[in-house]
């Protein structure tokens, strides 16, 4: 049976052999990383958008430097200044309303990173671009963390008019552009991210999970499990939530499948015609879940989804949720774009589909669960591929070297 038309099921058995039943789940090797800091640096990492604690910023990137020895300081808005696993945290406003955050919180963020008289400073916004500018200007050693092309980000803008989003985007793209080539360095999160900017300041720094994120301490054995779906993260139109949704009813009764969205669903509107859909009987939305209890069920799931829609900025990205699915065990089904079907057949870790057709979902996941087997094989190997290759280690070793390069 060939589900999608653009994943030879069969060439896949012969190519990735029988499934692995009762293998030790891949353990990664967490060691200490250590640097030569032979006089101890400072580094500020800046950000007026994401949260303390966010993960690329402060549970790797920060994480990461403070292991090798820098002393951190993290600007970002927080409620309270702390120090958390060494890293100094400085908080700033925690501001709802754009207009306050690009103007009180960036002026707040500058303030700050002034104040803190750092060696470098990694600066993660591109509202944060001025600042990133002034610093320059001021003699320090600049880094831009690029996480997502800006460009096409804005043109996903829904609450502005087409025609100032095009407007919007093609200035910002110019400024970015402009101000990216002063800087010291640029990271970017994909290679399409860091195709956009100069080669030879430029390194890619990809969001693979750390060794400790999303394993399953503990799973129910594959062949135990509920037919259970599983979506983490954000429920919003352009995460395909109405398709994930569409695609339950469309799945054999007999398979008796059930759908688990854990996150929030962005718009009281959109909960609304989600709960009117006919799938809607067959997904239970679970809320925001913290790690713990995400891996929890997960580790109950015969599947992930990433099912984004082919909108600006998604097709070049790297979604977390395909490698924490992958580090789950868990097969994934997700978009056909590009990037992500020539990582997903390479690792023999899924199906991709045509992510605006529901009945194309729906016959995926029921392929899915009618071929346990299969399906277990295809989780081993992604969990497999993430311990040896997609995981936040060997970014870590990259990030370091570029500080090294930068303070010499």
């Amino acid at each position: 049976m060939k589900v999608m038309g653009n994943l030879d099921l069969q060439r896949l058995d012969s190519a990735h052999g029988n499934p692995i039943n009762g293998a030790a789940t891949p353990q990664i090797e967490d060691q200490r990383v250590q640097t030569d800091v032979t006089c101890v640096k400072k580094v500020a990492h800046l950000t007026s958008v994401h949260a303390a604690h966010d993960g690329r910023i402060f549970q790797k990137e920060c994480r990461s430097l403070s292991k090798a020895g820098y002393e951190v300081i993290l600007i970002a808005p927080h409620s309270k200044r702390e120090i958390i696993d060494g890293v100094r945290i400085e908080p700033v406003s925690q501001s709802v309303s754009r207009g306050r955050r690009m103007t009180v919180t960036m002026t707040q963020v500058l303030g700050k990173a002034m104040k803190v008289k750092a060696d470098v400073y990694h600066f993660h916004d591109p509202e944060l671009l001025p600042v990133g500018v002034f610093l320059k200007a001021a003699g320090k050693r600049v880094i831009y963390d690029a996480h997502e092309n800006f460009a096409k980000d804005i043109l996903n803008k829904q609450w502005m008019a087409s025609g100032l989003r095009r407007l919007v985007s093609k200035a910002g793209e110019t400024f970015e552009g402009v101000s990216s080539r002063l800087f010291d360095a640029v990271v970017a999160a994909t290679p399409g991210i860091a195709d956009i900017f100069p080669q030879r300041t430029t390194v890619l720094v990809q969001n693979y999970p750390r060794p400790q994120d999303f394993i399953p301490v503990t799973s129910i054995p594959f062949s135990l499990r509920d037919n259970a779906v599983f979506y983490l993260g954000g429920i919003e139109v352009l995460k395909g939530a109405r398709e994930m949704v569409a695609a339950m009813a469309l799945v054999p009764e007999t398979l008796n499948v059930k759908l688990l969205l854990a996150g929030t669903i962005d718009r009281q509107e959109l909960a609304a015609e989600l709960a009117d859909s006919p799938g809607w009987q067959r997904t239970r939305h679970l809320g925001f879940l913290d790690r713990p209890a995400a891996a929890k069920v997960a580790g109950a799931a015969r599947v992930g989804l990433v099912l984004f829609h082919p909108a600006p900025n998604y097709e070049d990205s790297q979604p977390n949720k395909l490698f924490e699915y992958m580090s789950a065990g868990l097969p994934l089904i997700a978009s056909h774009f590009p990037h992500w079907r020539q990582l997903i057949d390479e690792i023999g870790c899924g199906l991709t589909v045509d992510p605006l057709n529901p009945q194309e979902i729906a016959r995926a996941i029921t392929w899915i669960l009618e071929n346990p087997s299969q399906a277990e094989a295809m989780g081993r190997r992604g969990q497999t591929a993430v311990a040896s290759t997609y995981n936040w280690k060997t970014q870590e070793r990259t990030l370091l070297q570029l500080y090294q390069r930068i303070l010499q």
